[in-house]
């Protein structure tokens, strides 16, 4: 069993960088591949990164490549996203959640949800 607590959102302008956290507490954390995915209003949730239990590896959508970077750190049991250079279109409530298997993609490879952290990027 995994909880997860994402915290680091707020109000920023475009252009502007937020720090995401997502603590989780639960003694497989340090084994298990994370994610962070997005969802705006009327939107399906959609895959932002992803991390390897190790760090060795890291996957992100296109649309952040270049832009967010995400890491972990397993003595803390935290994963975080670091966002820069945030653009209007990035605004949504962000979910960090534990992979299960499969995909790194797809959120219906997941479990174990946070319950999100809003973030919010004005023009």
């Amino acid at each position: 069993q995994v909880q997860l607590v994402e915290s680091g959102g707020g109000l920023v302008q475009a252009g502007g960088s937020l720090r995401l956290s997502c603590a989780a507490s639960g003694r497989s954390f340090s084994i298990s591949d994370m994610g962070w995915f997005r969802q705006a209003p009327g939107k399906a949730r959609v895959f932002v990164a992803a991390i390897s239990w190790s760090g060795g590896s890291t996957y992100y959508a296109d649309s952040v490549k270049g832009r967010f970077t995400i890491s972990r750190d397993n003595a803390n049991n935290t994963v975080y996203l670091q966002m820069n250079s945030l653009k209007p279109e990035d605004t949504a409530v962000y979910y960090c959640a534990v992979r299960r298997g499969g995909s790194y993609y797809y959120p219906s490879n997941y479990g174990y949800w946070g319950q999100g952290t809003q973030v919010t990027v004005s023009s």
